[in-house]
């Protein structure tokens, strides 16, 4: 039984590490309709300037950690943003231009990221507190799991209120739906995209520093390593769905987790279920259906 409860908690908060990736995933592409491969590296600068911040303030204080989280972020939001601005804007509707210009983007900031921060992974410490565990159930579950739980539920309630309760988020939904038309309004899509853009960078940072703790290290790949599971949780959640993402993300994880220790073979699972999913509802759990 406690075997079974480590299991959930901890895909459960795997899933949380996956859900602030593809959240950000979901939204560009669902939103906006940009294939952005780049993605991961707005993960990974922001799990590196994360790691500057807690190797400077001290790794094992709460401030630093907090500061860590909101430098992540803010690393994160300000690459997405340039990203948009400069490479992405000019590429809407281009659909291969834009697998083009993500794909070398991601390929160079790797090999960047390489020669600042070097090949061997960088370890990282959290608060103490984070470092114990919690008995549940007989099982002695890390708090980090915890906090990325916590952390990502917050992200989640947070972007559906703005999505519905906020100016730029009806005017990001009716951007979505005619372009033309709120353009003609006077109102520049052009800005609440790149908005959109730059939450998904943020959220994509912060992600990245709770993974960094969650896998206890920072390395130049580790961006590009959990894109893979972020597209796959898109593509089941359905593109566009938040929830459909929260859902996905928590349902990969632990399969994986249960995969992984009783099979030994969790990313092959995750494949069939994509496969799954794709062969009987294309849309995604919570995605608009495909016209036939």
């Amino acid at each position: 039984m406690s075997t079974v409860v480590l299991l959930l908690v901890t895909g459960v908060g795997l899933g949380a590490i996956y859900f602030l990736v593809s959240s950000g995933l979901s939204l560009i592409y669902g939103l906006m309709g940009v294939l952005n491969f780049a993605h991961g590296v707005f993960l990974t600068f922001g799990a590196f300037m994360g790691w500057e911040v807690a190797a400077r303030m001290g790794a094992t204080s709460w401030p630093g950690f907090v500061l860590s989280l909101l430098v992540g972020a803010l690393a994160g939001a300000v690459f997405a943003a340039l990203t948009e601005r400069f490479l992405v804007q000019r590429l809407y509707e281009r659909h291969i231009e834009q697998v083009l210009i993500t794909v070398g983007l991601a390929l160079a900031v790797v090999a960047l990221f390489d020669g600042i921060w070097g090949t061997d992974p960088r370890f990282i410490s959290g608060p103490a507190w984070m470092a114990r565990t919690t008995t549940i159930a007989g099982a002695n579950v890390p708090n980090d799991r915890f906090v990325a739980i916590a952390v990502a539920a917050v992200v989640l309630v947070a972007l559906v209120l703005f999505l519905q309760r906020t100016r730029y988020g009806m005017i990001i939904r009716a951007g979505v739906e005619n372009r033309s038309m709120v353009t003609a309004l006077g109102i520049d899509v052009r800005t609440a995209f790149t908005l959109i853009f730059t939450i998904g960078g943020a959220v994509a940072g912060m992600g990245g520093v709770l993974a960094s703790h969650y896998f206890g290290y920072v390395s130049p790949v580790l961006g590009q390593t959990l894109l893979i599971f972020a597209f796959i949780v898109t593509v089941i959640g359905g593109l566009g769905s938040l929830t459909g993402a929260a859902i996905a993300s928590v349902l990969v994880a632990v399969l994986q987790q249960f995969a992984n220790y009783y099979w030994g073979y969790g990313d092959f699972a995750v494949v069939v279920l994509l496969a799954v999913v794709v062969l009987t509802r294309p849309s995604g759990l919570l995605g608009k259906k495909v016209a036939a």
